[in-house]
């Protein structure tokens, strides 16, 4: 039986349990699924990651970095865009089409997401030191664990910011791209401080959101897909969020 049942459960006298509590329990193992999913799903980011740099540079003396035929093809050949672009298209198709999944395909496209979006960042150890990644990292993870509690217990409804803050989303989108072209230090700093704040406020109106779709009463593979989703989208939160920090705060390496 699943933990995620609202109404059901399997210890002695469960039967005379008022529902309040049956409630509460299944929100608070809903919840956990989500944060489990989202953790898989940044462990997967993580050792792709790690393995995509480990197999694509080579250290050639005094600190420096040199690339592989592999780091070639993935960081600098045409192929780099392909592996910046696929991870867009992969989370617009699991959105679109999770109701329609089943459970375990849901979940094979969010880890399949994870793991391009890890081959997609292993461009930023190579640009940027192990130990300003790691500082931004433990500094990502503290600010996300706060937003998100204070979005999961806070009374006060979060929707008029959270529309606010996917507005703002649209802004940082067309300012990087027209970055792309201007190379501004200057906007670019901008964008990322934009993009601390907007994440930031996302994270906790994500986690309101999330927790507030529990109520639907739904049966037990649409939770465990709305699980999967919400930790898509608090997993977007956090990697975003933590790239923001990683622009402002980073050590570059001196290749």
């Amino acid at each position: 039986m699943s933990d995620f049942d609202r109404y059901a459960n399997s210890r002695l006298g469960a039967g005379t349990a008022r529902p309040g509590v049956a409630v509460d329990q299944g929100l608070r193992a809903y919840m956990i699924g989500v944060y489990n999913y989202m953790t898989l799903g940044l462990g997967v980011t993580g050792l792709v990651a790690y393995a995509a740099f480990a197999l694509g540079t080579v250290q050639i003396g005094g600190g420096r970095l040199g690339l592989t035929e592999f780091g070639h093809a993935i960081y600098v050949s045409p192929l780099r865009w392909l592996i910046v672009l696929s991870p867009l298209a992969v989370v617009f198709y699991l959105s679109a089409r999770i109701n329609s999944m089943s459970v375990a395909s849901a979940r094979n496209w969010f880890i399949a997401f994870a793991a391009l979006i890890g081959l997609s960042m292993s461009a930023l150890l190579v640009v940027y030191t192990g130990a300003s990644i790691g500082r931004a990292f433990f500094a990502t993870a503290a600010a996300f664990a706060s937003l998100s509690l204070y979005g999961y217990t806070t009374q006060r409804s979060l929707s008029a910011m959270g529309s606010f803050m996917m507005m703002g989303v649209v802004g940082l989108i067309v300012a990087s791209l027209l970055n792309l072209f201007l190379h501004s230090s200057g906007l670019q700093f901008g964008i990322s401080i934009l993009a601390v704040v907007i994440f930031a406020g996302l994270t906790a109106w994500d986690t309101q959101s999330i927790k507030e779709m529990y109520y639907a009463g739904d049966g037990y593979e649409m939770v465990h897909k709305k699980s999967i989703n919400g930790a898509l989208r608090l997993y977007l939160d956090f990697i975003n969020m933590f790239q923001a920090i990683l622009m402002l705060t980073g050590s570059q390496r001196n290749n």
